[in-house]
């Protein structure tokens, strides 16, 4: 089912050089506008406007700018028609948010959906024709029947048990796994099923008769449905592919099977040609739910004439935070970690991440709800700060210690802005108001937020906040959420040369609501590391960073654990600036200090290691400055082509430094002494020549000519085993002398290091 979650009112900082595109002042003037602004990575996403197209984009870099500029790019400059475009997402915030900032570039008409939406409209309008009489009502909520189906089996379920049953069927749908294979699905697969699998799948079973017999469909079945209309009926097929001619899958990395094979209709047999994937294995969290990141990885060998562009900018986090997250990774295992991108940040400087260990879980809450406080008195807005956690029965102890220090806070995934009772009673008062010719309420008022200041008065809406926390100060949170967008709304629309009124008001509120596309709460969040995917914060708070919860307890496999790991970075990749990470050692005072931090934060946190991984840290410290150079310790800011300053993804450019098509400074004749020194060292030792060092750092070597141990101890592929044993000798190549020969054989059993 679709992850339903409210977005924040502020562009995204993560957009790139220029921020956010609430405001694009490229609206009104001609297509090249549009690649203002954009990095050399964003624009060779923007103006690839032929497919193949596969864009890898870490956390932070900008993906929703560079894809959204490349279809605007494409409109306005006469190679796509806005109608023939269909962009798909997983949520109905993301296609929201989408669909706005196509509108601020002036591609208005393109299609900006969810996978299930897309589907939706095209099932609801070729069912009378390839099927025949009205389409099945939609159930959209499964769990009852779920219910019922249970009963009608035999089987007594629990409230959460019945949650989980929910889900497996979901997941085995969209595996597109019926109920007879399903048992033995669940064996080969090695997932955990929630209850006796033979029972699942009698449930199972049940529920799709159920579902026959009341004429309903659900969300899988609207996808399974769209899916066989367009296989079984190719001119229905056609007339959708001649709709729709260029594709954009944003989150590819969480494409289901189901939908993958919806998506090989719409674009058809060598739809290749018009598809743009857009994806980061590393942040693939939903594999419980059916995701798999293996379209994305195995997209290059399905399309080898792809274009690929990696995005590694990462201009959300400091460079501290980004050293943490490019750490979590470098201990990660498996194929998605092997497609992993570095990221290299963008920001200033900012504060280390913190690592606390407290005695029992309520130390632990009411002491990051005092740091909030601090922060909150130092300037950080509410709405900028989120407490994350890995189940949602952690947010209580939280919840309480936030009330009690009078702190406001919304619950992440609780109930929907927009069907809140206030919002609601507000949309109305707000619509008679636009209507009426002469409202008394906003006589007075000089600009739009004042109209629906006088307005909202009606409903209790006063400048200064109610005292303490509670329902009283949640519904004013709620109405002051609105008066901000509204400011918000007038100030985009004035930089884009438009008037704002109420009645545009109303109708953005209209569009908003659509799409869960919520303003935001001027409150602390409180959500899951699920639920927080896609969003971004000034301070982040990851809780209850223990073994058993993160990872979960009921991670058992490799692929498992990795997830978990995931997970975690997804976490750390939320934050822009400050972040903290903690955990307990008790869950209640005086309780057995028995639980250990989480096994994802050896190697990282202050006085911890991790044995047989490489780390991206050094004890808890954040990432280096561009250009700081240390004896055994490596650069960790941006990687730039020494000639055309070119960001390096490439492993063999970022040794040298350079692109391999930029003309190259290397010294021949040191580069060739090099080589007959590195010989001579592998015969002594019985090794391979690149056991010594490889021809990419010697390379390296020979275009910096370091000329001291620091300088040489930055290059790629010289570690600090290395730099000890063979950074004499190197230096004095450097320098046009001739080392002193070293003796035979490796010395004090040391292992050998691969550069």
């Amino acid at each position: 089912m679709e992850r339903m979650q409210e977005d924040l009112l502020s562009g995204s900082p993560s957009d790139g050089p220029h921020g956010s595109l609430w405001a694009d002042p490229t609206a009104a003037t001609g297509p090249d506008a549009v690649l203002a602004g954009l990095d050399p990575e964003q624009r060779a996403v923007a103006t690839a406007l032929h497919g193949p197209v596969c864009v890898l984009a870490g956390a932070g870099t900008g993906k929703t700018r560079a894809i959204t500029h490349r279809i605007a790019y494409g409109v306005r400059s006469g190679v796509y028609q806005p109608q023939q475009v269909l962009a798909v997402t997983f949520t109905a915030r993301a296609a929201g948010e989408m669909r706005g900032r196509l509108r601020q570039l002036g591609a208005e008409g393109v299609q900006a959906r969810t996978f299930h939406a897309a589907a939706l409209r095209q099932l609801q309008y070729f069912w009378p024709r390839a099927v025949g009489g009205p389409v099945p009502q939609l159930l959209e909520r499964k769990v009852q029947l779920v219910a019922e189906s249970a009963g009608r089996c035999g089987l007594r379920v629990q409230r959460t048990e019945l949650r989980d049953l929910t889900a497996e069927i979901e997941w085995a749908k969209v595996t597109q796994i019926g109920p007879d294979d399903y048992p033995a699905a669940v064996q080969k697969s090695g997932r955990e099923a929630p209850r006796d699998p033979a029972e699942t799948a009698q449930v199972y079973r049940v529920y799709e008769e159920a579902k026959s017999r009341r004429g309903v469909i659900d969300f899988e079945d609207v996808l399974l449905l769209t899916a066989a209309i367009l296989e079984d009926r190719p001119d229905i097929a056609d007339q959708v592919r001649s709709q729709y001619r260029h594709f954009t899958v944003d989150e590819y990395q969480d494409v289901s099977p189901l939908q993958q094979r919806l998506l090989d209709q719409w674009t058809g047999p060598g739809g290749g040609a018009s598809l743009c994937v857009v994806g980061d294995a590393s942040q693939t969290i939903y594999s419980f739910t059916g995701a798999t990141p293996d379209y994305l990885l195995n997209f290059r060998t399905s399309h080898p004439e792809a274009t690929v562009v990696k995005l590694v900018r990462d201009y959300r986090s400091t460079p501290q935070v980004v050293h943490l997250a490019n750490g979590l990774l470098n201990q990660a295992r498996g194929e998605a970690a092997r497609h992993r991108l570095e990221l290299v940040s963008q920001r200033e400087a900012g504060p280390e991440p913190v690592y606390t260990e407290y005695e029992d879980e309520p130390t632990e809450a009411e002491t990051t709800a005092r740091r909030i406080k601090d922060l909150l008195a130092a300037g950080v807005r509410a709405s900028e700060i989120a407490v994350l956690f890995r189940t949602n029965g952690q947010s209580e102890v939280y919840e309480q210690a936030l009330a009690d220090l009078g702190v406001p806070y919304q619950l992440k995934g609780a109930e929907r802005f927009f069907e809140r009772p206030e919002v609601r009673d507000a949309g109305v008062l707000l619509r008679g108001a636009a209507r009426a010719a002469a409202d008394p309420l906003t006589a007075d008022a000089p600009d739009l937020a004042g109209q629906v200041r006088a307005v909202l008065a009606a409903r209790g809406f006063t400048a200064e906040p109610p005292a303490g926390s509670g329902a009283v100060r949640d519904r004013w949170e709620s109405l002051a959420a609105l008066v901000r967008l509204a400011e918000e709304f007038e100030r985009t629309r004035a930089a884009a040369g438009h008037s704002a009124d109420l009645a545009a008001y109303v109708a953005e509120l209209d569009a908003r609501a659509a799409a869960q596309h919520a303003p935001a709460v001027e409150g602390v969040t409180l959500a899951s590391l699920h639920a927080a995917k896609g969003l971004e914060w000034d301070a982040v708070f990851l809780v209850g960073l223990t073994e058993g919860t993160l990872p979960i307890i009921y991670a058992k496999t490799d692929e498992q654990i990795e997830e978990e790991r995931r997970l975690l970075y997804v976490g750390v990749t939320r934050a822009r600036r400050h972040l903290s990470l903690s955990w307990a050692l008790s869950r209640s005072p005086g309780g057995r200090a028995s639980r250990k931090p989480s096994r994802f934060l050896d190697g990282l946190r202050p006085g911890s290691s991790a044995p047989g991984a490489r780390t991206g840290g050094r004890g808890g410290r954040g990432g280096a400055e561009p250009g700081e150079r240390s004896a055994g310790r490596r650069v960790r800011g941006p990687v730039k082509c020494r000639v055309c300053e070119k960001v390096l993804t490439e492993a063999v450019e970022r040794k040298l430094r350079r692109c391999e098509s930029c003309p190259s400074t290397m010294d021949e004749a040191l580069y060739e002494r090099l080589r007959e020194w590195r010989a001579r060292q592998a015969k002594k030792q019985g090794a391979p020549a690149y056991v010594v060092f490889t021809d990419a750092t010697l390379m390296a070597i020979a275009e910096d000519v370091p000329a001291s141990r620091q300088e040489l101890a930055v290059i790629s592929g010289v570690g600090a085993m290395k730099l000890d044993k063979y950074g004499a000798a190197v230096l004095s190549l450097c320098a046009g002398e001739e080392p002193e020969e070293e003796p035979d054989g490796v010395q004090d059993g040391e292992p050998v290091d691969p550069a």
